[in-house]
């Protein structure tokens, strides 16, 4: 039996190995498959791209934020995998009637290691998951040497508009511009705030996401900055934990040599 604390301190039972899982977080099914667990994985989000093929295998069980809890008892899972802030509390009380949830909560890099070390305590890929770890910490290790006499840069990070919406200081993107010495002018901020336009004329750069909303470079005429100082990112490589790290750290080195 397998007995350990999800990332919200919430005990998790396991009698057996899981061989019917379910993913409600796009970047953590990335993880599963990585993992080796592609052929175990019965359920997935409409959201769950990477990789592509998937979704033509495993079963669409709805988005993050409207699960079809009917779909999924009747796919009879033993573990489903979801996430503090993608998936709704009252879907994971639901869920938890049909079989053990496992909800993670990163904000850190090293939330990210623990979550991956978890995952593979849970679905007997412990081998597999520290394979990842390391290959993960030496893609930081490298991007720390890189990074480390970058001077710091005033960042702006929008992930949304109609509302205009930025990064706040308590959030996993944070981290990662905090790693990319990027500082962040919404720092002070809780999570996603509502912002004015004006309060971007300070920002030595302003990044527009490609997730959630998928910015694009004629968005860049919105903003009253410079647009040499507007730059479209990756949304996936600053927000995604697991697996999908290991490139983003070579991701951050190419974004950082194309900013003055």
């Amino acid at each position: 039996m397998t007995h350990i604390r999800d990332q919200l301190n919430r005990e998790i039972h396991l009698d057996k190995k899981p061989k019917r899982i379910i993913s409600l977080v796009p970047s953590l099914t990335e993880l599963l498959v990585d993992l080796g667990l592609e052929d175990r994985i019965v359920g997935v989000t409409r959201f769950c791209v990477h990789p592509i093929h998937l979704r033509k295998k495993a079963n669409i069980v709805g988005g993050t934020k409207q699960v079809r809890n009917k779909k999924i008892q009747n796919l009879q899972p033993d573990l489903i995998f979801a996430n503090k802030e993608e998936n709704q509390p009252e879907d994971i009380e639901e869920l938890e009637k049909i079989c053990p949830v496992h909800v993670s909560d990163v904000q850190t890099i090293e939330g990210c290691y623990k979550l991956i070390e978890q995952y593979g305590n849970l679905t007997d890929t412990a081998k597999e998951a520290k394979i990842i770890n390391d290959q993960l910490k030496n893609a930081q290790a490298d991007f720390t040497n890189f990074i480390k006499d970058k001077s710091q840069l005033k960042v702006a990070y929008l992930i949304w508009k109609d509302p205009w919406m930025a990064v706040g200081g308590d959030s996993f993107i944070h981290e990662m511009l905090k790693i990319n010495h990027y500082d962040n002018v919404f720092k002070h901020q809780k999570r996603y705030p509502e912002i004015k336009l004006a309060d971007l004329e300070d920002a030595d750069h302003v990044f527009l996401s490609t997730e959630p909303y998928p910015f694009k470079e004629e968005n860049t005429e919105e903003l009253p900055v410079d647009p040499a100082k507007v730059k479209i990112v990756d949304g996936e490589y600053f927000s995604w934990y697991g697996s999908r790290l290991i490139q983003a750290f070579s991701y951050f080195k190419k974004l950082r040599n194309q900013l003055y």
